[in-house]
């Protein structure tokens, strides 16, 4: 009877977490599989990919090849909509010199399956394999960019990586730090674990940009700074006196691209 009643809580417990899991999830992500960009009409040089996960979850990638260099950005956009429209970001990082891959998150575009936390880190791991082994690149010709949400997978992709260089843009701390954040501390046990990228940034050991603007009302501050100062490489803070977080590359781009420039010279050859 003892033995019965222990399974029986085991299975509550396990219902409740997927439960929590599950709304988790579904708060953190948006994404858009409707606005979605014919393959012929894409614009000139980006080409469509795509990469099957250790899951066997076929996602898609937009490339955008540079001629003659030998370095490459993985680019991890945020939480909502798809990967096209980012496309203005990711020419403006071809531009610099880089090669660029942009993903599109399982459930996003054109991807297959749901997005999850879980899951969105398999699509990080995949996309990173992709790049050194089926396109070639050294891994020290690497850059892994995340912005917002994208900062999960991007420091979880890095983790314990040899590549040439990590940039962070509105990070996050916590999925519990962000429930507090969005004023919803009352439920702040739902999220358990979940996107903790501050105890992951001790086994990031390569360069680090970070950079937050100071009104930005999604993800405040203060963990962009927490997530800097948490770091233990070689490491640069830029802050963006009046940006938010959905104007910060476009309103401010005079003071955000001139330091991803600089740090891509350097880290990226």
């Amino acid at each position: 009877m003892r033995d019965l009643k222990k399974i029986i809580v085991l299975i509550i417990f396990s219902i409740v977490l997927i439960g929590c899991k599950s709304l988790v999830n579904k708060m953190a992500f948006h994404p858009d599989t409707v606005n979605l960009i014919p393959t012929d009409k894409l614009p000139v040089g980006i080409e469509e990919k795509f990469i099957r996960t250790e899951d066997d979850v076929k996602i898609q990638c937009l490339y955008l090849p540079a001629s003659g260099a030998d370095n490459i950005v993985i680019y991890f956009h945020g939480n909502a909509g798809n990967i096209y429209h980012r496309i203005p970001e990711l020419i403006q990082l071809r531009r610099f010199g880089v090669n660029v891959v942009g993903v599109s998150y399982r459930g996003y575009g054109k991807s297959e399956g749901s997005p999850s936390e879980e899951g969105i880190y398999k699509d990080g791991n995949a996309v990173l394999e992709y790049v050194t082994k089926g396109l070639g690149f050294s891994p020290n010709k690497v850059i892994i960019f995340g912005r917002s949400i994208g900062t999960t997978v991007a420091i979880n992709t890095s983790q314990f990586k040899e590549i040439g260089g990590l940039i962070l843009v509105t990070p996050l701390t916590s999925g519990v730090a962000q429930a507090n954040a969005a004023g919803m501390s009352s439920v702040t046990f739902l999220a358990g674990d979940s996107f903790n990228n501050l105890s992951k940034m001790k086994n990031i050991k390569v360069p680090l940009l970070v950079i937050h603007g100071t009104h930005d009302r999604v993800i405040p501050f203060s963990m962009g700074k927490e997530i800097y100062d948490n770091a233990t490489v070689d490491k640069k803070f830029i802050k963006i006196d009046g940006a938010d977080h959905n104007d910060i590359h476009d309103r401010y781009r005079q003071l955000y691209w001139p330091p991803i420039l600089e740090f891509l010279k350097v880290h990226a050859g």
